[in-house]
């Protein structure tokens, strides 16, 4: 998994022009979802499809990760299956519209959208899942939208195929994850991080923040998702600017020095307390 994702979500008909772009411009994983609401998820496969016919990408080295969305997520007017059908049933049709969607024969990260309110229920879906993973239709499997460390914990103590990735949304109403993160690191479980910028706009102005990107000649962009790769977070960005993609890509020219993480750090500690 590449430690840095293009976001796909939003995008609407300039998915797969941009997705493209971002491809042509290094990034080599993709997230989306097959969630008609917030993802055109055709796009991206028309994107990949062109990426990878031109050479420019070989699907080998191309990270594809998409989400099973649970139907309290969905636009009910425009659901990817059979609304009636049991979990197991809307996972495999689901499934199968995004390979369909996604022009693959098998995902690197199959990511379930949200835990379900009854934990039955999410076991259900994992269960389901984890069948696609044993037929070699899935590389990984993860959860989003799960902040709650208790939960977390419950699947991977019932999952046969346990987690590989949770993706959250990383701000200070969080606490960011701090516990979950732990977690993760002592599981061996990738933290994923969405909504990186927009939730941390006072942290990008900060004088910690700027005085790091007057130092490295970087924007606080920059220096904020250096410095959580550094902190081994997987971080999501979904900028439709090419400058602002090879921004991104370029954070792995530099690398902040341990005291100068650590004053991020407590940046972020004093930020959620």
């Amino acid at each position: 998994m590449p430690r840095l994702l293009y976001g796909s979500a939003w995008k609407k008909e300039r998915t797969a022009e941009l997705v493209e772009l971002a491809l042509r411009s290094g990034f080599r994983g993709v997230d989306t979802a097959c969630q008609p609401r917030h993802y055109h998820e055709p796009g991206v496969g028309e994107a990949l499809s062109a990426v990878f016919s031109s050479g420019l990408a070989a699907r080998s080295e191309t990270y594809v990760q998409t989400k099973f969305t649970p139907f309290a997520g969905q636009d009910p007017s425009n659901v990817p299956y059979e609304p009636q059908a049991g979990l197991t049933q809307q996972v495999r049709q689901s499934f199968e519209a995004s390979l369909r969607n996604l022009r693959v024969a098998h995902v690197d990260g199959l990511v379930l959208h949200s835990p379900y309110p009854d934990d039955k229920d999410t076991l259900e879906v994992w269960r389901a899942m984890e069948s696609l993973y044993d037929q070699g239709l899935v590389r990984q499997l993860g959860v989003s939208n799960c902040y709650e460390l208790t939960r977390l914990d419950a699947l991977c103590q019932k999952a046969r195929i346990r987690p590989a990735t949770i993706q959250n949304r990383f701000h200070a109403k969080s606490h960011y994850d701090r516990e979950i993160r732990a977690f993760c690191d002592e599981s061996g479980i990738i933290y994923q991080s969405f909504w990186t910028l927009t939730a941390n706009a006072e942290i990008l102005a900060s004088p910690e923040v700027a005085d790091l990107a007057a130092g490295y000649v970087r924007s606080p962009a920059q220096i904020f998702f250096r410095y959580l790769t550094q902190r081994d977070i997987v971080c999501l960005t979904g900028t439709s600017s090419k400058t602002h993609m090879a921004q991104d890509l370029s954070i792995f020219e530099f690398r902040l020095s341990p005291a100068e993480c650590e004053t991020l750090d407590a940046l972020l500690r004093r930020s959620a307390p």
